[in-house]
């Protein structure tokens, strides 16, 4: 079964072709950050414009790509949330009437189940159970994956998203959007040490996150050394740094009680955050010495992908489910209310 994957959840068009016997056939993704760079941030009706504007060409490419045509779509995968409402609903038509004009099933997917599925596609994938860490621009969470579609939420922000505490603490070191890579980038030559930031909550029992104060205490730091005219290159790579170190060390700290608690070994990693490559480096060191197997997807496939969603469907697909006649997009959809396939197996 070959499946046309679309992603149009957020600022990125995304868009693949996924066979159930042979793999990945091929993507292609769109990026918008030219698009939203000079407004500091995702202004969702252009998101939904652009969307429109690029969504079939890619489309048409991809199809290029696999040297496949429009009648070999045997389904069409698609997000329906969580996300921005405009930009789900262009891809939720686009994907429904291609369905309907080749007669073929359409299915919603849940956005961050893609996420949760991406690292099943690399050449190694992990097997369940294990614990996942889905850290992105609007979520993090800590989900245990007892098989495919039965998902336990162990924890999650409260507030902030370490996504979003990344982007605001760009914006406070005035550096440009998306902020996550050049806050990395700009910690490369910091100095861990300089400045002791909090690491919240990982003192109070269980597996919540919350970011949005360490975000206040970064504006508090940066204002202070402004008034004391003392904000220079150094001195803002040293809190890009501190900061990177705070977050990381958080994470690390609750990824590590969710796998004690749960009695898992294997730790798999997903959304855009996913590809820091601090973070990546001290789950790897500090995880390895646990015993712990830690995975994450391709780097092409941490960010938002029509891959994922192509993947995610087919599973689903391949099990019989679809579309209802009139499905609704969902700008809010914890992925607790999921409903398990049947039988419960990965494809």
């Amino acid at each position: 079964m070959v499946v046309l994957g679309l992603e149009t959840s957020c600022d990125e068009t995304g868009v693949a072709l996924y066979d159930t016997q042979r793999g990945l056939l091929s993507e292609a993704l769109y990026s918008q950050v030219a698009v939203h760079a000079e407004y500091g941030g995702v202004v969702p009706e252009l998101a939904s414009r652009d969307h429109i504007r690029k969504t079939l060409p890619l489309i048409d490419r991809v199809l290029c790509d696999a040297c496949l045509n429009k009648t070999d779509i045997d389904a069409v995968a698609y997000t329906s949330g969580p996300g921005l409402l405009g930009a789900l609903i262009v891809g939720a038509t686009v994907a429904r009437s291609i369905a309907a004009g080749l007669g073929v099933p359409s299915l919603g997917v849940h956005h961050m189940e893609g996420h949760l599925m991406a690292p099943l596609l690399s050449d190694e994938p992990p097997g369940y159970p294990f614990v996942a860490l889905l850290v992105s621009g609007g979520h993090t969470q800590l989900i245990r994956a007892d098989a495919f579609g039965d998902y336990r939420l162990l924890g999650e922000s409260v507030d902030d998203a370490a996504g979003e505490a990344f982007d605001k603490t760009a914006k406070l070191l005035d550096l440009p959007y998306p902020g996550g890579p050049h806050v990395a980038a700009l910690a490369q030559t910091g100095d861990p040490d300089r400045f002791d930031f909090p690491r919240p909550m990982v003192k109070h029992p269980g597996l919540d996150f919350s970011f949005s104060g360490l975000k206040t205490h970064i504006g508090t730091c940066i204002k202070q050394l402004s008034d004391a005219d003392s904000l220079d290159e150094q001195a803002r790579a040293d809190v890009a740094r501190c900061f990177e170190e705070a977050v990381v060390d958080t994470l690390l700290i609750k990824c590590r009680r969710a796998l004690k608690q749960e009695g898992v070994s294997t730790l798999v990693m997903a959304g855009g955050v996913s590809a820091n490559r601090r973070l990546r480096e001290r789950l790897a060191e500090a995880l390895g010495k646990d015993g712990v197997q830690v995975i994450y997807p391709a780097p092409s496939l941490c960010t938002d992908n029509g891959a994922m969603i192509a993947y995610a469907g087919a599973l689903r697909l391949a099990r019989g489910e679809r579309d209802l006649e009139s499905p609704a997009v969902r700008a809010r959809w914890p992925i607790t209310e999921l409903v398990p396939p049947v039988n419960g197996e990965a494809a």
